[in-house]
């Protein structure tokens, strides 16, 4: 029997996964896994989760403590802000749900207190610099033609504590069938 949650006819809609096509032929999102914090009739937006980049956040914002942290290029809108995500919920003031027990941002200095008094803290938070965003039908325009494949989150592992350079490839592996073909071609055709 085949599980409609990982054969990509899911619709978009926030706490789900965005799946780049192999050939999705634009530098920034390819083979890139995204995080949708929003989909609605405006718009939608997420965040990249396995662009990572080699910078600990102590380095950006010297209150922030000086461990380790994951810190991913979330997309190319505003590329000059941090965003985060995280499954401190109530704790931190001004979080925004976005589905079970992940919400978005919120009082940044307070989760800085927070992880000041516990640094284990930070391995339930991901953060970004920028964002991906659509306009209107421009995300559903995209996946009908096969740009992304959407799939559940199956669980905060996938969002918080899996994920690696390797993302991209263990989620189309997952999706089984001509998904997981298609994770081993080559990002250049000519590489064959």
């Amino acid at each position: 029997m085949i599980d409609l949650a990982f054969t990509g006819k899911l619709k978009p809609e926030k706490g789900k996964l965005l799946i780049s096509d192999p050939f999705l032929d634009e530098d920034y999102f390819r083979r890139s896994v995204i995080y949708l914090c929003e989909h609605n009739d405006d718009g939608s937006f997420g965040f990249v989760i396995n662009n990572f980049i080699g910078i600990n956040l102590h380095e950006l914002d010297e209150n922030f403590p000086d461990i380790q942290t994951h810190i991913s290029l979330g997309g190319p809108i505003e590329p000059n802000s941090l965003y985060f995500v995280h499954t401190l919920g109530d704790q931190i003031e001004n979080s925004v749900q976005v589905e079970k027990d992940i919400y978005l941002g919120g009082d940044f200095q307070q989760l800085t207190k927070l992880v000041q008094n516990d640094n284990t803290l930070v391995q339930k938070i991901r953060f970004f610099i920028g964002y991906s965003g659509w306009a209107g039908d421009q995300l559903e325009d995209e996946i009908q033609k096969n740009a992304w494949i959407v799939r559940d989150l199956k669980s905060n592992d996938d969002l918080f504590s899996s994920v690696d350079k390797q993302t991209w490839k263990k989620f189309m592996d997952e999706l089984g069938g001509k998904f997981k073909i298609m994770s081993k071609f080559p990002i250049d055709p000519r590489d064959n």
